[in-house]
């Protein structure tokens, strides 16, 4: 039996997520060449802190890599690192192999750290990812990562918000994403010990309404889920871009992106 086979609940799990579109996504991503500001402050901001735990790490598992250069730059914490991206463009410019978080076996079970990079907010079963992450690790090995939050595109939610009103509906055009309050829980249901969380709100100004949805697009964050809304209508998109435009001082709008910052370690022996 697998260990996702193994892990996974009686319950079924709603899948909201496509995986399939989601892997395309990153791959258009990576043929465009990917926005990489918010993943290499993410990324960055790991490292930093990794660094100040004084401890070097044998066998390293990176999860989520937009940047192929990431492994080395971790092994100035590590001695080996393995690289894996939900796309498989990603994946094969690190090296790596692709992923899908919440269905999977690793090729080794004694990582001592893991470092996840911004796709966990986009996982079906984020419990059960979190579980088969556990399973891959030795005792006393260190998860750490980043992943996009509750707050995160306000001014886009309330654009799309008034499109749909339009037609007297809603229509789900962006992600549901996790709660900072809600992760800690998670972690340690996973078998995680000193679970840490910390939000880091990003502010960006935007000339315009596409000029976001280009970085969206850039960043393989657009919408992937199942029952994801149609494209809008010419006038629905007109409502979209003033409302967008009106949220700010005229000349540009700001939108927040939030990041979730995580830690945790797993036992000792």
């Amino acid at each position: 039996m697998s260990a996702a086979a193994e892990h996974r609940t009686s319950c079924a799990v709603p899948e909201l997520f496509d995986r399939q579109l989601r892997a395309r996504r990153r791959d258009r991503a990576a043929r465009i060449g990917p926005a990489l500001f918010l993943f290499e402050r993410a990324f960055s901001d790991c490292l930093e802190r990794i660094a100040l735990l004084g401890r070097r790490f044998s066998q390293t598992l990176l999860i989520g890599c937009p940047d192929p250069g990431w492994p080395t730059r971790l092994l100035a914490v590590a001695d080996a690192v393995d690289a894996l991206d939900p796309g498989r463009l990603f994946a094969n410019a690190a090296l790596g192999k692709p992923i899908v978080e919440d269905a999977w076996e690793a090729d080794r079970r004694d990582y001592n750290l893991v470092v996840a990079i911004g796709t966990l907010d986009t996982v079906n079963d984020l419990p059960l990812a979190f579980r088969l992450i556990r399973h891959a690790m030795q005792a006393d090995a260190l998860l750490i990562g980043a992943m996009s939050g509750g707050d995160t595109l306000p001014q886009l939610r309330a654009a799309m918000r008034e499109a749909d009103a339009l037609e007297g509906g809603a229509a789900p055009h962006v992600h549901p994403r996790i709660e900072p309050a809600a992760l800690s829980p998670l972690l340690a249901d996973a078998g995680f010990v000193r679970p840490v969380v910390d939000v880091d709100r990003v502010q960006v100004s935007y000339r315009s309404f596409e000029r976001l949805v280009a970085d969206l697009r850039a960043m393989g964050a657009t919408n992937v889920l199942h029952s994801r809304a149609a494209s809008l209508n010419r006038r629905q998109r007109e409502t979209a871009l003033r409302t967008f435009t009106e949220a700010g001082d005229g000349q540009r709008t700001t939108e927040t992106l939030e990041i979730l910052h995580f830690a945790a370690w797993t036992a000792k022996d």
